[in-house]
């Protein structure tokens, strides 16, 4: 009596977990990047995101239930999540989405930084307060995350043992922004934007 394909050890053992895997992999990376849309207030795109992570999960969980026997499956179900979140970890750092506040304590030449960020196309504020010992310049800088290490190269440059702070800033309303492109994980919005110019 001949057996499907799908009978087969190569496919309930290799090939089955496999998908399981990748499957996992998919939607673990999903998840990642719909909390990140959750957290930034992004409405439009996180459930649709959730969606097909959802559906990506039910997938993989089913295959799981047909083959409760199958423990390689639990081995791949287990491994594709911890994939899934050492990828998306590196999906959100390539994203860099939002924006972030950098708080810098300076000593007597906090003007003088400030005046080296504003050079540099970003808005600082300044004001005086008093530290542990000394009087300190606290300055406010607010920009773009992905914008965040050319900052901090800034800073460590005028002083290399500074100390700031760095918090993320959910909206802003308006500021000074460094005049610089922008990643775009959706590269068809900028079609769609020149598209409704041309209307």
């Amino acid at each position: 009596m001949e057996t499907s394909f799908f009978d087969s050890n190569v496919f309930a053992y290799i090939l089955l977990p496999l998908f399981i895997f990748f499957a996992r992999i998919c939607d673990v990376s999903i998840d990642t990047i719909r909390i990140i849309f959750v957290a930034k207030g992004k409405r439009n795109i996180a459930p649709i995101l959730g969606f097909f992570e959802i559906l990506i999960w039910i997938t993989a969980i089913s295959k799981i239930m047909q083959n409760l026997d199958n423990y390689i499956n639990y081995i791949a179900y287990a491994a594709g999540f911890a994939t899934g979140n050492f990828i998306g970890m590196i999906i959100e750092e390539k994203i860099a989405m939002g924006i972030q506040m950098i708080r810098i304590f300076a000593d007597e030449r906090g003007p003088e930084l400030v005046q080296i960020l504003n050079g540099n196309g970003y808005g600082a504020t300044v004001l005086e307060a008093h530290g542990a010992r000394d009087k300190v310049h606290l300055i406010y800088t607010i920009v773009q995350r992905n914008e965040i290490k050319n900052v901090l190269e800034l800073i460590t440059r005028f002083n290399p043992k500074a100390f700031y702070t760095i918090e993320d800033i959910r909206a802003v309303n308006e500021g000074i922004f460094a005049n610089k492109t922008t990643k775009n994980i959706f590269p068809f919005n900028n079609a769609l934007k020149r598209w409704r110019k041309g209307m």
